[in-house]
């Protein structure tokens, strides 16, 4: 819903096209604990995540 606000698409455009492709390309997980962006995700963007641990279940943790 926040991402949603910040775009102004509706929430069910996030969830039905934007998140699928994310995940698709490797940059978005759902976990039981909600979704979290990847290492690969980070280093797309130029930023660093190497403070950053990932657990067994590929989320990344602060």
């Amino acid at each position: 819903e926040t991402l949603a606000a910040a775009t102004q698409e509706a929430v069910e455009t996030i969830e039905d096209v934007c998140e699928p492709y994310l995940m698709q390309i490797g940059f978005l997980q759902r976990t039981p604990r909600g979704r979290v962006t990847t290492r690969l995700a980070w280093e797309h963007l130029g930023l660093n995540c190497a403070h950053r641990e990932e657990t067994n279940q590929g989320e990344l943790r602060l």
